[in-house]
Parts: C-alpha cells; sequence; structure tokens
C-alpha cells in the first residue's frame, strides 16, 4: 500500500494476477491508494512492498501511460499531467522551471541518470520516447536513494519487459494521426511504433522503433504558437527513437540484461519568432522562415548491463553497469556574451551553445531478510558514478563551459523492521557520499575578461539520513511519517563560465558544498470499499540552496536558503454507478528564500523556481468495448510577495477527453487535448521574463488525435 500511487479499477484488478511490479495508475486522477503487495517499485532499491516504505510514491501503468501519451507523445507532458505536485510544462524543448514539490527531479531510464547537474541545461525531460517506457514510478519529496539530483524526487521510466511466451514473437504497433483545431495545413503531426520480442529459451530479444513528427502549433485564438529558437522547441519537429533489450538466463536465479536505447528529437527549422506585446496581452508567434545555424536537437545514447541473482545466500544481489551520451544543441544569435574581437571585429559575431556529457557508472547492491532478527530487512551496496560535461560554442570551437569531471563513491546501507505482524514497520539508513570535481585550468570568453582561471579539485564528503515509520492503525487506514535527505551540485557550469574577477582559481572560488535538501512528510491513507483517500503534508528545507537569478538577460546561480512546504489531497469513488469512476486531486506549495543572506527567508520563490496551486479532476467510464475519459487540471492564480506585480500568475483549467473502441482487431482512441480550445498563456511566459515580449509564448489550443494500436 502507497502514499499517492494512483491505481484504476481495471488496473487492481491485473495487480491481483501479476507478480511483479505491472501496477496501475489511473494516469489523470493521482489519487491515493493501496497497492497490492505484490507491487515491486524498483526505483526504491528493494523488494519490499511499498506499505513497507514511509515515502510517497505514484505508479503510472503502461496502460495509463499509453493512453495519456496521445496528447502530446512527451513523457515528460504525461508526469505533468497526472501529478499535482509536477509543475506545468513550458510546452518546449527546455524544462527550465519544471518541478516537482518545487525542487528539481531526478529523471532515470531503468535506474541510469538522465539529468545533467553540472550544467543543467533543463533538457533531461526529452531523453526517450514514451512508446518504449512500460511505466512511469515518481517518488517525491528529496532523497538520496538514486544519488546526486533528487531535491524534489525521482521519476524512473522503466523499459518496457522482456518477452515471457517463449518461442512466439509479441510486441505492439502503434500509429497515430493528429490536427489541430481549424487542421490548418502546417499543424497536423504523426506517431508511429513497432516493438516485438521472443523468448528463445535462455535467451530472450526486445528490438523497437519509433517515429513522431510535429507540426506548427495552434493557441486557442487560431494564431501559431510562437517558437523558442534559443532553447528548442518540440513543435515543428521529428523525433527518431531505436530501443534494444536482450536478456540471458544464467540459471533459474540469475540474469544478465542488456538494454541500449537511442533518442533523437530535432527542431525542422521552418519557422522565425515574430514578437509579441505584453502591453496589449499578443503573445508571440511566428512566421514561415529558416532559423540560422543548427537547428536545437537532443541527442541521448542510454545503455545498461544488468545482472541479478535472486538466490545468493539467501538474499539478491543486483549490479549495473551504465553509460549515457548526451548531447543538447540550443539556438544561436549575435548575442553580446559571445563577441570576441579577436574573431570579429565587427560585433556581429553568430554563435550557439551545446551541453555534452558522458556518465559512466556502477551500481551495486544486495538485499536480504536476518534471520536472527525476526521482521529485520538489511540492503546494502556501493554506487559509483563518473560524470564528464561541458558547454562548446559549436561555430568557433570554444569552451563556454570548461570539461568538468565529476567522480563520487558512496556506500549505503537501509534497514527496513517489521513489527506486530507486518502492520508496522520502521525504516533507516545512512549514504556517505565522497565526491571530487576536477577542472583544468581554462579562459573564460572575451566577454567575461578574458579571465584565466586556475584549475583545481575540490572536493567534499556527506554523509545522508533517512527515517520513517509505517503503521496500519485499523483496516484500510495507514498513517506514516518520513525524514530523508537528499542532494545535488549547484549548476558549478553557471558558475565557472562568469567569472569575470582576475585571478580566481576553483579551488578557492566555486563553493562545491552541496545542496542538501530534507524532507519531512506526514500523511494518512484510507483504502476501503468504494472511497480511497489520502492527505500528506510536507515540507522541505535547503540551508544552502541553489536559485536560478535573471540578470543581464543570462540566468546565474544563487546559493540561498529555501524553504518549502506543500499539502497533498486525492481521492477516487467506485461510484453505484456500474463502471463509473470519480476522482481527484488537489496540490498546494508555497516557498520561500533569503534574498538578503541573514540566515532567514524573505521573499517567496519567484516562478522559475516554484509551481502554482493545482487541482485536478477526472471521470472515468467503460462499458462494453467502450470506454470514456474526461479529464481537467486547473492551475490556480498566485502572487509573489517580494516581487513585482507583472510577476503575478493568472490561472487557467485545460480539459482533455478521450473515446476507445476495443475490438479484436485493435483498439481506436479519439482524444481531444484542450477540449474547450482555451486561450492562455503559459506559467513560465506569466511569471519568469515578464518585460520580455519575445518570451510572451501562449499555450496549445485544440488538438484532436485519431490512434490506432494493436497488441500482439
Amino acid at each position: 500500500m502507497k502514499r499517492l500511487i494512483s491505481v484504476s479499477s481495471a488496473a487492481l484488478l491485473a495487480l491481483s494476477a501479476t507478480a511483479q511490479a505491472q501496477s496501475g495508475a489511473d494516469p489523470a486522477d493521482t489519487e491515493e491508494t493501496r497497492v497490492e503487495e505484490t507491487v515491486v517499485v524498483t526505483a526504491a532499491r528493494t523488494i519490499l512492498p511499498p506499505s513497507a516504505l514511509p515515502t510517497t510514491i505514484q505508479l503510472i501503468s503502461n496502460e495509463d501511460l499509453a493512453l495519456q501519451a496521445k496528447l502530446t507523445g512527451s513523457a515528460v507532458d504525461v508526469v505533468s499531467t497526472l501529478v499535482p505536485s509536477f509543475s506545468p510544462t513550458r510546452e518546449k524543448m527546455s524544462g527550465a522551471g519544471e518541478s516537482l514539490r518545487g525542487r528539481k527531479p531526478l529523471y532515470l531510464i531503468d535506474g541510469v541518470p538522465q539529468s545533467n547537474p553540472l550544467r543543467d541545461g533543463s533538457r533531461a525531460g526529452y531523453t526517450i520516447d514514451p512508446f518504449f517506457i512500460d511505466r512511469v514510478e515518481v517518488i517525491f519529496g528529496s532523497n538520496a536513494i538514486q544519488g546526486i539530483g533528487a531535491t524534489g524526487g525521482v521519476v524512473n521510466y522503466v523499459t518496457v519487459a522482456a518477452p515471457t511466451e517463449e518461442d512466439v514473437w509479441t510486441g505492439k504497433l502503434l500509429a497515430q494521426f493528429s490536427a489541430a483545431n481549424e487542421f490548418q495545413g502546417d499543424g497536423y503531426e504523426s506517431r508511429t511504433g513497432a516493438v516485438a520480442g521472443r523468448d528463445f529459451g535462455l535467451l530472450d530479444l526486445t528490438l523497437g522503433v519509433s517515429a513522431q513528427t510535429r507540426g506548427a502549433y495552434y493557441s486557442g485564438d487560431g494564431r501559431r504558437v510562437g517558437i523558442d529558437g534559443t532553447q528548442g522547441e518540440v513543435q515543428n519537429s521529428t523525433s527518431l527513437s531505436f530501443f534494444a533489450k536482450a536478456g540471458y538466463d544464467l540459471g533459474d536465479a540469475r540474469r544478465l540484461e542488456l538494454m541500449a536505447q537511442h533518442f533523437k528529437l530535432e527542431g525542422d527549422g521552418n519557422y522565425v519568432l515574430v514578437s509579441g506585446s505584453r502591453a496589449t496581452n499578443t503573445p508571440t508567434t511566428t512566421v514561415r522562415g529558416s532559423q540560422e545555424g543548427e537547428i536545437p536537437n537532443n541527442k541521448v545514447l542510454t545503455t545498461s548491463l544488468t545482472y541479478s541473482d535472486k538466490d545468493l545466500a539467501g538474499g539478491l544481489l543486483t549490479g549495473q553497469l551504465f553509460f549515457q551520451d548526451f548531447e543538447a544543441v540550443y539556438g544561436g544569435g549575435v548575442f553580446d556574451t559571445f563577441q570576441d574581437p579577436a574573431i570579429d571585429p565587427t560585433g556581429t559575431l553568430f554563435d550557439q551553445s551545446a551541453n555534452n556529457s558522458e556518465k559512466m557508472g556502477l551500481r551495486l547492491s544486495y538485499e536480504r531478510a536476518l534471520d536472527a532478527v525476526p521482521g529485520l530487512n538489511v540492503t546494502g551496496g556501493l554506487d559509483v558514478l563518473n560524470d564528464k560535461t561541458y558547454q562548446e560554442l559549436i561555430k568557433t570551437g570554444r569552451n563556454w563551459v570548461p570539461e568538468t569531471e565529476f567522480t563520487s563513491y558512496a556506500p549505503f546501507v537501509q534497514l527496513n523492521q517489521a513489527l506486530f505482524g507486518k502492520r508496522v514497520h520502521v525504516s533507516g539508513g545512512l549514504r556517505h557520499e565522497m565526491a571530487q570535481l576536477k577542472v583544468a585550468d581554462y579562459e573564460t570568453l572575451y566577454s567575461y575578461g578574458p579571465q584565466q582561471v586556475g584549475g583545481g579539485e575540490p572536493d567534499f564528503q556527506k554523509t545522508l539520513v533517512n527515517a520513517g515509520v509505517t503503521a496500519e492503525v485499523v483496516p484500510g487506514l495507514t498513517a506514516y511519517t518520513s525524514y530523508a535527505e537528499g542532494f545535488t551540485m549547484a549548476d558549478v557550469g553557471r558558475i565557472l563560465r562568469a567569472i569575470s574577477t582576475p585571478g580566481e582559481d576553483v579551488d578557492t572560488f566555486l563553493n562545491v558544498e552541496p545542496v542538501v535538501t530534507d524532507n519531512t512528510e506526514i500523511g494518512l491513507e484510507w483504502r476501503r470499499g468504494p472511497l480511497s483517500a489520502s492527505a500528506a503534508y510536507f515540507w522541505s528545507t535547503a540551508e544552502l540552496g541553489s536559485l536560478l537569478i535573471l540578470r543581464n538577460d543570462i540566468f546565474e546561480v544563487e546559493r540561498q536558503r529555501t524553504e518549502i512546504e506543500g499539502l497533498e489531497l486525492n481521492a477516487a469513488w467506485e461510484t453505484p454507478v456500474d463502471g463509473l469512476k470519480l476522482s481527484a486531486g488537489y496540490a498546494a506549495l508555497e516557498g520561500q528564500s533569503d534574498s538578503n543572506g541573514d540566515g532567514r527567508v524573505d521573499q517567496d520563490l519567484d516562478g522559475a523556481n516554484i509551481s502554482p496551486d493545482r487541482v485536478n479532476l477526472a471521470a472515468d467510464f467503460e462499458r462494453g468495448p467502450f470506454a470514456l475519459r474526461l479529464q481537467s487540471r486547473s492551475y490556480l492564480d498566485r502572487t509573489f510577495d517580494g516581487l513585482p506585480a507583472s510577476s503575478d500568475f493568472d490561472g487557467y483549467t485545460l480539459a482533455d477527453a478521450f473515446l476507445r473502441y476495443s475490438a479484436p482487431f485493435g483498439n481506436i482512441t479519439l482524444s481531444a487535448a484542450n477540449l474547450f480550445d482555451e486561450q492562455y498563456v503559459t506559467y513560465d511566459s506569466q511569471t519568469v521574463r515578464t518585460t520580455s515580449n519575445d518570451r510572451f509564448f501562449a499555450g496549445r489550443g485544440r488538438v484532436i488525435s485519431l490512434a490506432f494500436e494493436k497488441a500482439f
């Protein structure tokens, strides 16, 4: 049973017959409900059921993920839609400002980190096609169970499972066509995908390919949505993804599995920006034209080799080697920061940047119950990570951010004691991080001096703790409380590239003290009969936080104390009407920072650092071969104390509808995103850079989609 785990009635029935973590999550309700004891949340790094973990978790099943992905074809948009504590997306390739519980989540694919905290280019949301995701595991709140980056929580994309039926090809096909509300000729989209696998006995193999083309986006008033030519776009783009998984059974208990997936999303560059006007409330738009330079894109290769032994000295051994190669290209311009008279004395030098990151690592853990202490489960292990990151100006070959190499070693141990017939679980653990950052001598760009900066190898050690209790008070009612610490690095790339004082060196200039955030929460959960409901209250503090502050049109990092608190309420009701289910979710967040450095918070976090309050509503009805779903999410008005009134947020409500017909030949789904064609300006555009008419983006209007799916 677990906090914030959303489960549809159909999924609950499926769970009772499922031995592993094929949990169902009723996507948009996000109600907190119990899940069967058979569910295993792999991102929690334990085989214990969620009922033993004092952690807020939400699972999104394959069925629900596939349904919601028909709206945008984006995994991060699915998470944002279904999780009230997750901020609204920017509807762009960049995820800057997107957060979970007001802090950055760590994105994973099968446990392999996708986020890039050393130079956070905010592109971690687009690293995999949702077609290859079996389910999504969301663990809420700061924690260090996966290492660096999870100050807001963990979003783990679990890829499609290996085939289980021997000597038979199994898989699925997808074909989808979408159109803007008024069927504008350049607003059409398509999605296709195919994945198939076969168990050959000792060896099993799964292969897949998917593609998506996106046309121009249109807002509710029928105008083209403005192109973000600098940070990158998902509209007017093409994506192509390849997936492979091969498993080899070494015996009844041992298995070796190799996974590889390559994802590329690239803009087509057929439009250029036309500035809007905040004074007349006219959002930016686009006209046809060619963007200069290389069109913004994401290229990601993720691989992992996992070995498991389910019966090693009575316990489970899991070892994983992983590698990720990540490149994110941004749009260019004749920016003052990029000028250098030695290259172009006219001051009209065009350039653009690309973030490059390579990660290699090892994750090793061993878990078993201790017979000497009945009910005690012990997990121990070691994580090793090596991350090499730099930001290059690709037209002139200059490094804007020097190559930084981060290496960490982290042994950990976790205990979980079951008491009173497993009605109570007491848990606690330690993780000791030993990390070092290496930077060679480098020269900043001309616009910063240029400055000759001495390299260095600053390091830190930090012990992170967690503890919690979960108890079944009476049948159907569970209470829990927990405390957990998480950590990340400040965006050292932004800090290193902006050094403008002579004589600095990395060892004395760079504060590599990690951003340590603690998360304390208490909650209640009820699930019995037709009603499930839950309430969770949390508060999170970072003594030395990392905030993005806009100066001279460039975001810089400031280390400030931050405090965030929030309330999450969820409920679902299986009504007396056969096949009808109603659900609702609510999240409220408040956050402040210490703007004057006196040790006390005094100013609200702005829209770049916290999301608005939200209400989610949904109704599901299923009868025979037909299934209907109506859902809405309302982002509520927000004012920011201590900030200009121009950054206030005027909320908006978006509604979606799905109609599915299930037939022997496959499923046909008709869906409508933004059902009522709401005209709105996105949360980021309303609250960040509020004097810029170029960054005044409207949201997307109604989109109609028709999809065919076939499982075989």
